[in-house]
């Protein structure tokens, strides 16, 4: 396994708390551009909002770090981790 492939991790979170109408998608997407990651944000119906994200393990981790502070006009009671393996995704959307 090449060094690269090593230090790849992919995840899915699923926060809940105050995430939907705060803003927390179009930060979501500033946060994992600002760390390299690649992946996506959307609202879930259920209220609450859904990120894949995936890059450097260090990237990851400080991404995760962040969504479980969330937005400032927001809050995160609950983040579910889930890890995934790395798939080809490229840039971070808003979905």
């Amino acid at each position: 396994m090449s060094r690269a492939v090593e230090n790849l991790r992919a995840v899915r979170l699923v926060a809940s708390g105050r995430v939907q109408g705060v803003g927390f998608r179009w930060q979501a997407r500033q946060q994992a551009r600002a760390l390299g990651i690649d992946g996506w944000v959307k609202n879930r119906g259920d209220g609450r909002v859904e990120m894949v994200a995936q890059g450097d393990r260090r990237a990851v981790g400080r991404f995760i770090a962040w969504a479980r502070s969330g937005p400032g006009y927001g809050y995160v009671d609950d983040l579910e981790v889930t890890d995934e393996e790395p798939r080809g995704l490229t840039g971070f959307d808003v979905r």
